[in-house]
Parts: C-alpha cells; sequence; structure tokens
C-alpha cells in the first residue's frame, strides 16, 4: 500500500480530508484506523456513507492494521491514513504501518491540552508520542489543507516552527 497522506485528525473523515487532501495527494483508498470506530457499526457506516464512491473506505482496529498493510488488494491503492490521536499513529507506525511523514489536522481542546496552533492542542502524552514518532524519522508537521503552509514539530522545543 503506498500510503501518500498519514494525518492525525481527531474529526478523521470530514470536508478538508475529502475536498482538500484527496485531490491533492491523488489518493483512491482512505483507511480510518480506530479502535473505537472499528468496534461501533453506527459510527463506521457514518464514516463510510460520506465519501464518494470513487473512493475504497477501511475502517479498522489496531489489531487489524498488520493484515491490511499485506493486504494484495490494497498493494495498487494511493492511501491517506487517518488516526484520532498521535497514540493511534505511533501504535500503527509501531504494528507495520510505515508512514514517512505525519501531518497533524486538527486536535480539539480539552481539559490539560496546551494550545500550539489554531487548531492543535496536545497534552504530555500526545508530545511524547509525537517525539517517539520523531525519532524514529517520521517528519511531523501541522497543515490543515494543502495551500496552508506546513509548520514543522520541534522535539527539542516540543513545539511547532515555520
Amino acid at each position: 500500500m503506498a500510503i501518500v497522506l498519514a494525518r492525525v485528525d481527531n474529526r478523521l473523515i470530514h470536508g478538508q480530508v475529502l475536498e482538500a487532501w484527496v485531490p491533492f495527494v491523488q489518493a483512491d483508498c482512505l483507511v480510518v484506523v480506530d479502535d473505537v470506530v472499528a468496534q461501533d457499526p453506527f459510527r463506521k457506516h457514518l464514516m463510510i456513507a460520506v465519501v464518494p464512491g470513487e473512493l475504497t473506505v477501511e475502517v479498522c482496529s489496531h489489531a487489524e492494521v498488520a493484515q491490511l498493510c499485506h493486504n494484495s488488494a490494497m498493494m495498487a491503492k494511493n492511501v491517506i491514513v487517518l488516526f484520532s490521536t498521535p497514540h493511534d499513529a505511533l501504535q500503527a507506525f509501531r504494528d507495520g504501518m510505515h508512514f514517512p511523514s505525519l501531518n497533524l489536522g486538527n486536535m480539539h481542546a480539552e481539559e490539560g491540552k496546551r494550545c500550539i496552533s489554531r487548531t492543535l492542542f496536545i497534552d504530555v502524552n500526545d508530545q511524547e508520542n509525537l517525539n517517539t514518532l520523531s525519532g524514529l524519522g517520521v517528519t511531523i508537521s501541522a497543515q490543515c489543507i494543502p495551500s496552508d503552509r506546513a509548520l514543522l514539530w520541534d522535539c527539542q522545543d516540543e513545539e511547532l516552527k515555520g
């Protein structure tokens, strides 16, 4: 499988992904890696229902990641992989879903999280997971849509720089 974009966005499939990223990276498949969505038939159905028919959609749990990566039907696909959290991205990476870069799209404000950009709020666990991915060679940047300037994650300062 050719991963053309790996993205953390707690909204998962939504307009920015479908209208901006899919055409920009010429994706023909969306993969959502999320244990909660994969185990909830209603949410899974909603995720699939909003996607245009010309795109393939896979919703999988972390337990299914390795199998999906070796699925022969996926080998010819240009895939956007979507994660809810940096933890999900790190777990998938450790399970064999390797991607050279990780795009941070949107991480909602929650208690205990600090703002690092207008759309990104992180806590200590998010920082640690991003730093670990960076240490594994993954380039991390924040960019809502392709026409926005990308801001790179700086592990030492644990902030975005651009």
